[in-house]
């Protein structure tokens, strides 16, 4: 904005029109965002934010478990089925601004403030699968018209310096985060909607009883996090990270057609302990232990609040540099939910706060440039993800859709001379392995393998691709909320895109 580029500014725009393969699904994106940056002296940075976006998306219903990935003796159901109403309507709108200023006290010590306000609308109406019926053709639905509101001020202050005591170098920062929450969420109505054949489907928007009253909630938190941490130079070769948090937060919650208000608060302290050794400089071996705390909405049946949701895990890896262009990761974890809320069996309107998840597992990731011109991304996980307490699921029952094994692997290849300088290939091979589609484990998700490719060519700031998704067009699944929602992947999919970057 000026000759001495003290004064910055950026501007990003975006639009979008997408249909799908699944009926009636389509999708209407626009956002824009503005960033202006001042140099207030050499010593003191100011950058201004605003952030816009709205969504119009009808979006698809998922299909039974019963049809899809278990027999139904009526035949099978299409992929491209969507058993929500036409009409159907989610559209979020979220807008955001606020300020980030940074000073430098010295050369070793620095001060950042930062204040954001977000604002998000959602408006939802449609239908959704409530059950299916013993002729395993005919879905009873319900749906949802409400809208929710969320309010959101963060205040954000931290200190960074750098210090020395005798031959140990340390990098201190010390912060505290402040948070006010408020949302509303107004239900015109939880209805009954026409029941539909899903083998020949006869679409209604139709809202037959209503099956619950309408609801008007308001929800205020108050949050407070403060935080030290000392990253540790013991030597060239090893780093020590100690850091703890302390966070609390008060909550009120309002019923305004019953008139009714109840509140709770909470508090936890969460500790993290991290180190690094290079016994060499290519090789990097590391371990850290970290506790993490959220807030539990809700009380039991006898009043009192839930305990805050808390998180503990520990990681061991290394690092390696194979050479100046290609580093692989191995790393081995694992962590524990605890204080999760499961469905009292006593009271099944109430929840109660003894359900407990573990997963543990194995992560290898490579990339980089195996030769000029020639990269590859690589992945593998095994993932052990189950229930270790609850009073409603089955202890040792694998947590939905996480899969036991995965793998990935991108590669590509841009010519790097001659008169085809700047044209390239690539391919890319996915597997996911099979998944249990909810938390009683009633239903798997089978494995998939697929493949996709892309052809592009960069010259210069211009770039054009046509990507090939789902090459050979293979039937899968890729996640499920439940038996009645199981959700079909793409088939294959061709996409163009040309850029231009100036």
């Amino acid at each position: 904005m000026n000759d001495s580029k003290t004064a910055l500014y950026r501007l990003n725009a975006f639009y979008e029109s997408a249909d799908s393969f699944v009926d009636f699904s389509e999708l209407e994106t626009s956002a824009v965002a503005g960033a202006l940056k001042f140099e207030l002296g050499k010593n003191t940075e100011l950058k201004f934010d605003l952030e816009y976006s709205k969504i119009n998306q009808s979006y698809p219903s998922g299909l039974p478990a019963i049809g899809t990935v278990l027999p139904n003796p009526n035949g099978e159901i299409k992929r491209d089925r969507n058993f929500a109403s036409e009409d159907s309507e989610y559209s979020p709108e979220v807008f955001r601004v606020g300020y980030d200023l940074e000073h430098r006290l010295s050369e070793n010590w620095s001060l950042r403030n930062a204040f954001y306000y977000s604002y998000l609308y959602q408006k939802i109406r449609g239908v959704r699968p409530a059950s299916l019926e013993p002729d395993f053709r005919t879905l009873q639905r319900e749906g949802d018209d409400r809208d929710s509101k969320e309010y959101i001020f963060d205040l954000f202050t931290n200190v960074v310096g750098k210090f020395s005591t005798g031959a140990i170098d340390h990098q201190l920062l010390f912060g505290v985060d402040l948070r006010k929450y408020n949302s509303s969420s107004f239900a015109l109505r939880t209805f009954q909607g026409t029941p539909i054949d899903i083998f020949n489907p006869v679409y209604s928007s139709q809202r037959l009883e209503v099956i619950n009253r309408p609801y008007d909630d308001e929800t205020s938190i108050n949050l407070i996090g403060i935080y030290l941490q000392d990253q540790i130079t013991l030597a060239d070769n090893f780093k020590l990270l100690l850091g703890s948090r302390f966070d609390a937060f008060e909550q009120t919650d309002e019923d305004l057609i019953e008139d009714t208000e109840t509140s709770q608060s909470g508090d936890a302290f969460s500790p993290r302990l991290g180190l690094v050794y290079q016994p060499i400089e290519p090789i990097s071996l590391y371990a850290s232990y970290t506790r993490s705390f959220s807030p539990t909405i809700g009380r039991s049946v006898d009043g009192e609040p839930f305990e805050p949701g808390r998180g503990t895990q520990y990681e061991i890896g290394v690092k390696a540099d194979i050479n100046d262009r290609l580093s692989a990761t191995l790393a081995l974890y694992d962590l524990t939910r605890t204080n999760v809320t499961t469905a009292d069996p006593d009271n099944p309107d109430f929840e109660i706060q003894t359900g407990e998840q573990n997963s543990q597992g194995v992560e290898l990731f490579v990339s980089g440039e195996i030769l000029p011109g020639w990269n590859i991304i690589g992945g593998y996980a095994y993932t052990d993800a189950q229930i270790t307490q609850d009073e409603t699921f089955a202890i040792g029952n694998r947590i939905n859709n996480v899969a036991e094994s995965s793998f990935n692997l991108w590669t590509s290849y841009e010519i790097q001379s001659g008169n085809l300088q700047g044209l390239g290939f690539g391919i890319g091979f996915f597997y996911v392995g099979d998944r249990q589609g909810d938390l009683d484990n009633s239903f798997t998700l089978p494995s998939y393998f697929r493949t996709d490719a892309a052809i592009f060519y960069n010259r210069g700031q211009f770039r054009a691709s046509l990507n090939f998704n789902n090459l050979f067009d293979v039937d899968y699944f890729e996640s499920a909320n439940d038996d009645l929602s199981v959700f079909p992947g793409e088939p294959f999919t061709v996409q163009g895109t040309v850029s231009w970057e100036f």
